[in-house]
């Protein structure tokens, strides 16, 4: 694929790096590829990206009592898994290869099944736990069509084969632009699937907790679901001691209600499998942002 000629010079050099990387670590056999980007996430571009410093100080925020030898260790295998959720995601049709057959499990498994025999729409919730495109390539093979939400990156060049890359795991993908979110509504009213990734800031977003801090969260999609009287399920792929393989689990669903409580009640599920499962959890991401000054302190974020 061609760069994008609106990319910044800075963005190019950057995307050009990113993409002799990523062509020299998918020639290797899949499960090679697979540990050596987790190794160099957690050893090289993690220290040199800053994901180590970032990993301490949510960590610092939101876990304040942890151990300073298991912030250390967390330093060192939350980028490993980042950087193996990266070129498993990159890998595309092998990723889903490597995927298919890996059984579901979980209590939201039999409504979703008997959601999808009466053509009720359903709302797959995840987070940045894991693998989360493991749980929408398997569902794929499956057979269902699962649309998907993405935020577009500020390094034009990349965002462009990034996307390429999702979309060779899945199809249709929507930008959560206006024109990409309406379309994305669109799919989920006509009784289809959708999964969105919630455990983001929003700086319009409604006042609930993750750790026990502030974290202004989006409620759109619990909106989007009790409009349309969708089945909500928090879903994940964690990914398994070898490494390479994942439990994917469906959650209990969400009852229909309160957008603003049932938003609060999936934060503090995926809490708990954070905790649970610490090193899997995108600690690196700004979830918390406490420096930022609110827009609206009660207001709800359009998507």
């Amino acid at each position: 694929m061609a760069s994008n000629p609106e990319a910044r010079p800075f963005d190019k050099v950057q995307d050009a790096a990113i993409r002799a990387l990523l062509g020299l670590v998918l020639a290797l056999p899949y499960r090679t590829r697979v540990r050596l980007m987790g190794w160099t996430c957690a050893h090289i571009l993690g220290p040199i990206a800053g994901w180590r410093k970032r990993v301490r100080a949510n960590l610092a925020l939101a876990c304040p009592d942890l151990p300073d030898a298991e912030v250390e260790r967390l330093a060192r295998a939350v980028p490993n898994n980042v950087g193996r959720t990266l070129i498993e995601i990159y890998s595309g049709a092998e990723f889903k290869d490597h995927v298919l057959g890996t059984p579901l499990s979980g209590p939201g498994l039999a409504p979703f099944r008997e959601a999808r025999a009466q053509g009720r729409p359903v709302v797959l919730i995840t987070g940045h736990l894991g693998n989360f495109d493991s749980l929408r390539a398997a569902l794929t093979a499956e057979g269902h069509v699962i649309a998907g939400l993405y935020r577009r990156m500020r390094n034009t060049a990349f965002n462009e084969h990034y996307v390429a890359a999702l979309s060779a795991i899945g199809e249709p993908l929507f930008a959560s632009d206006r024109a990409g979110v309406a379309g994305f509504v669109r799919h989920l009213a006509k009784g289809g699937i959708v999964g969105i990734l919630t455990d983001v800031y929003s700086s319009k977003g409604a006042d609930v907790t993750f750790f026990g801090q502030p974290a202004p969260t989006a409620t759109s999609a619990c909106e989007w679901a009790v409009k349309y009287d969708a089945l909500v399920v928090p879903c994940y792929g964690l990914r398994k001691p070898d490494g390479l393989t994942f439990d994917i689990r469906l959650q209990e669903p969400i009852p229909l209600g309160d957008p603003v409580a049932m938003t609060q009640t999936i934060n503090d599920g995926l809490e708990a499998l954070v905790r649970d499962h610490m090193e899997q959890w995108f600690w690196i991401h700004r979830r918390w942002k406490p420096w930022r000054k609110r827009r609206g302190k009660k207001a709800r974020s359009a998507a």
